[in-house]
């Protein structure tokens, strides 16, 4: 008979439930393929009497979530609860403690305390693995992990969050707002009842921490990533993105520079619709890595929900169960050295600047001169329509210059009397081919 691993499952959300349908749908397949049955022994959530749609009479329940993970009948502990602090990473820590090696999807967990559960998890070791918690089913971590392994990386940039995506897609699809098409995301699933977390570009800011440790092999403090949501992107902004030739994407962008400092970026960014990325929409997700020598990669796929983090999940199980365990951010943790992060205003780019202006004689010229001041060149200046004495849009595009300066001079700029409301600044980014 075909050897088990016993499985406890800590976390019965939606992803927990489809990590439990998928090991008994193809319980058959996998045993095939990883030579053991992957049997699961017990489970913990914070509700016992919940009906999650799956059969739990033939596995033990633990209302202790951090004694499930001690448990010496216990071989494998998958990690679903999430969360950076709390039971998420009791749960972790004591497996790894007790020598188990564990399967998350815990993706703030390991943007914030990375840098230690991953040396732990050497120490003993046991696999800590984690290609559920960036991009659901794109097999990203291994593809920088394994994959591209023999290259020298020098940029990682993506799509990160599927809600996002599907925001923005919607807005320049439709013509309608941000708070329109929030609320229609939120009736469809894609976006929680509190949406912040994704909105505000934390999930993406998470998912990049990680990439970026493996990209670059190095510990990433979380604290070194910028980030900066979509609640301010308007349809105006998506209206003008498409006259001047770009698309309007939030990404996550991890760069080295010439001197080996890492931008760690999250942002709104236009992009010009020929670059692949552009053209990814809805909720999918998409990683573009760059390197030498093999130029520029790109992974695109569903990157949240029961299938898709189940299926990454579960390949983790095999992958251990297997025992492959290569270090987990893709060299000897004990000897990795804290990531140096570039300063955010050290970007040098293009960057779109609206503003809403008093329509007069005079209101140009004072724009003009506070970026003359900070010694920023405008490659162009769209003004829509004429309304002598009331507001008018005015959009200013730049050539490359330092975001120091450009945020000096929008500074200036949001204190003249005719500026009417806070100004919009956008990057623009220029994607590897």
């Amino acid at each position: 008979m075909t050897p088990a691993v016993r499985i406890g499952v800590a976390g019965l959300g939606t992803v927990g439930i489809g990590v439990l349908r998928l090991l008994s749908q193809h319980a058959d397949l996998l045993a095939r393929r990883c030579g053991h049955r992957l049997v699961v022994d017990a489970v913990s959530a914070r509700d016992r009497t919940r009906d999650r749609g799956v059969d739990l009479s033939s596995v033990r329940w633990f209302d202790d979530a951090a004694a499930l993970a001690e448990d010496p009948r216990i071989d494998v502990v998958v990690e679903l609860i999430g969360g950076a602090e709390g039971t998420g990473r009791k749960v972790v820590e004591r497996a790894l403690a007790s020598g188990k090696p564990v399967v998350t999807a815990n993706k703030a967990l390991l943007a914030v305390h990375g840098g230690d559960l991953v040396p732990a998890a050497e120490r003993q070791g046991v696999a800590l693995a984690f290609e559920g918690a960036v991009a659901g089913g794109l097999p990203i971590v291994k593809t920088l992990r394994e994959g591209l392994v023999a290259n020298s990386l020098d940029s990682v940039v993506g799509i990160l969050n599927g809600t996002c995506n599907y925001i923005l897609t919607q807005m320049r699809e439709t013509g309608r707002d941000f708070a329109e098409v929030l609320a229609e995301a939120q009736a469809l699933g894609y976006a929680e009842a509190d949406p912040s977390f994704d909105v505000d570009g934390i999930d993406a800011a998470h998912k990049l921490a990680i990439l970026a440790a493996l990209a670059f092999n190095g510990r990433v403090d979380f604290a070194d990533v910028m980030v900066e949501g979509i609640r301010e992107i308007s349809a105006l902004d998506i209206d003008f993105a498409e006259i001047l030739g770009y698309r309007i994407k939030l990404l996550g962008i991890a760069r080295r520079g010439a001197n080996g400092q890492v931008a760690l970026r999250v942002h709104p960014a236009m992009i010009a619709p020929g670059k692949p990325i552009a053209s990814v929409e809805g909720v999918l997700n998409a990683v573009v890595a760059h390197g030498a020598p093999v130029g520029s990669v790109m992974s695109v796929g569903p990157g949240a929900g029961a299938g898709p983090t189940a299926s990454a999940v579960v390949a983790d199980l095999v992958d251990v169960v297997r025992g492959h365990n290569p270090p987990g951010f893709g060299a000897p943790a004990d000897g990795l050295p804290p990531l140096a992060v570039a300063p955010p205003d050290d970007r040098l780019g293009a960057y779109y600047l609206r503003l809403m202006v008093v329509d007069r004689p005079g209101v140009i010229a004072d724009i003009a001169a506070a970026m003359r001041d900070h010694t920023i060149s405008v490659e162009s200046l769209v003004q829509r329509g004429r309304a002598p004495g009331e507001s008018v849009p005015v959009v200013i595009v730049t050539h490359d210059t330092s975001e120091r300066q450009m945020l000096g001079a929008v500074a200036r700029i949001a204190e003249l009397d005719a500026v009417l409301e806070p100004p919009r600044l956008i990057r623009i980014e220029q994607m590897d081919d």
